[in-house]
């Protein structure tokens, strides 16, 4: 077997491959044997049936799967072994493909296009500082949040006189119509709030159903109707006041520290105070992490230099996704596409040569941080571990999201951007919270 690369560009190549019987036949031989030992045909024993039977009946489709098998792996050797930059899939020359004689064959060549991104040399430590980003979190920072976690975790309580944000519960009706529902007095226009101000259990309603609520969902909620019918309602209705619910703010107890941190956690307002503010910290941490990733990625994009074979690329995309997206939506995304791909090359050559890599174990204990984010899990309560494990276990095994290789793929990016941190230079910044912001958005440049 012969491969051969000729370049034809810098970003654009063809590999050639030649196969001579002696590469093939053997293959083709065994897997012959390997039928005659396994197919039942009417008039043989099983297992007995004449290798020349299958070669007359199944040889040709033998010969093409053995001979596909061993172009692809050669293709893919080849370029694993040459560490080509190939970029999008290898093309076959069908043209090539299509001169073959399978019904008697000797010697096969075959031809591959190939796109191919230009060298490049990834020298980290030339890049220029990148502004690494320190948000100051105060004291009002902490009592915003605090309030926050309050109103989330809130009592309910049933005052006797309703108040503004209370939700009224009592009997609707209007003629033969009755229904018992919740009034939410937020939903209440401005000037049809004092109707349902001040009013207690035993108190008697009327309001016009139009002129009161705030949109036409509401009136479907309160009425218990479909919003297609909405229209077909009009005049006064009267509501029978039997409950006045609202909710009040979490008082700051151990049952509240217990149900926001986990039990056990923190023992007094102090402690919570300062575990709050840990969180909080960390939060922005992250969010300061992400815009230092967002401009590390920049400054790689702006110093590495990568030609790709733009029309090549652009041909392989409308073709693998044929009917999805059509050749003005290629050329209008190619941009962020590319950025994208140059990226990805980047990285990996930071990661072969730092010889990056990634074991299961990180990736569970990565899943496990997601799973108690989208729960709101602030603490480590061993009670809710099982679980938690349970849950992010069950994540990965998705394979219908390919859940494991979007984790992989987050887990090698973080341990390549640790690589990069580490030579690349940072220019610390303290900024406060709005500023932050702002820069997150792109909004600001933060001062030098």
């Amino acid at each position: 077997m012969e491969v051969l690369l000729e370049k034809s560009s810098p970003t654009l190549a063809s590999l050639k491959v030649t196969l001579t019987k002696e590469d093939y036949q053997p293959k083709v031989d065994k897997t012959i044997k390997d039928y005659s030992k396994r197919v039942n045909l009417k008039g043989f024993r099983p297992g007995k049936v004449p290798s020349h039977v299958i070669q007359r009946m199944y040889g040709k489709s033998i010969l093409v799967d053995e001979v596909n098998n061993i172009l692809s792996n050669a293709v893919s050797n080849y370029i694993r072994e040459n560490k080509l930059q190939v970029v999008g899939d290898p093309v076959p020359d069908r043209d090539k493909a299509a001169e073959v004689n399978w019904d008697t064959p000797s010697s096969f060549e075959f031809s591959y296009d190939l796109g191919i991104a230009s060298d490049f040399e990834a020298n980290l430590t030339e890049l220029p500082a990148v502004k690494r980003y320190t948000i100051n979190v105060d004291d009002n920072e902490l009592t915003k949040t605090i309030d926050s976690l309050r109103e989330r975790f809130a009592d309910s309580i049933h005052p006797e006189v309703s108040e503004a944000g209370d939700m009224i519960f009592g009997e609707l009706t209007q003629g033969e119509f009755t229904t018992r529902t919740a009034i939410p007095t937020k939903q209440v226009k401005e000037e049809a709030a004092a109707k349902f101000i001040g009013v207690k259990k035993g108190d008697v309603i009327t309001f016009d159903i139009k002129d009161t609520f705030t949109d036409e969902s509401a009136i479907a909620h309160v009425t218990g109707k479909k919003k297609e019918d909405i229209a077909d309602l009009s005049g006064e209705y009267t509501l029978t006041v039997e409950d006045v619910t609202r909710s009040a703010p979490a008082a700051l107890t151990q049952e509240f520290f217990d149900k926001v941190l986990g039990p056990g956690q923190v023992e007094s307002e102090e402690q919570f105070n300062e575990k709050v503010l840990e969180i909080i910290k960390s939060n922005y941490e992250r969010e300061t992490e992400a815009l230092l990733r967002r401009d590390i990625e920049t400054s790689l994009l702006d110093a590495i230099s990568i030609e790709l074979p733009e029309e090549f690329l652009k041909n392989w995309l409308e073709r693998t996704n044929e009917g999805k997206f059509t050749r003005e939506q290629i050329d209008e995304q190619f941009g962020d596409f590319a950025k994208s791909l140059k990226l990805s090359l980047i990285k990996n050559k930071i990661a072969d040569k730092s010889e990056v890599k990634v074991e299961y174990p990180e990736i569970l204990a990565f899943t496990r941080e997601m799973v108690k984010g989208q729960f709101g899990i602030y603490g480590d309560d061993e009670s809710m571990r099982e679980t938690i494990d349970r849950v992010a276990q069950g994540y990965l095994a998705d394979k219908e999201r390919d859940n494991y290789t979007s984790v992989f793929n987050q887990v090698f990016d973080n341990k390549v951007l640790e690589v990069i941190r580490g030579q690349v230079s940072t220019d610390e910044q303290t900024v406060e919270v709005s500023e932050f912001e702002k820069l997150a958005k792109g909004e600001v440049e933060a001062e030098a």
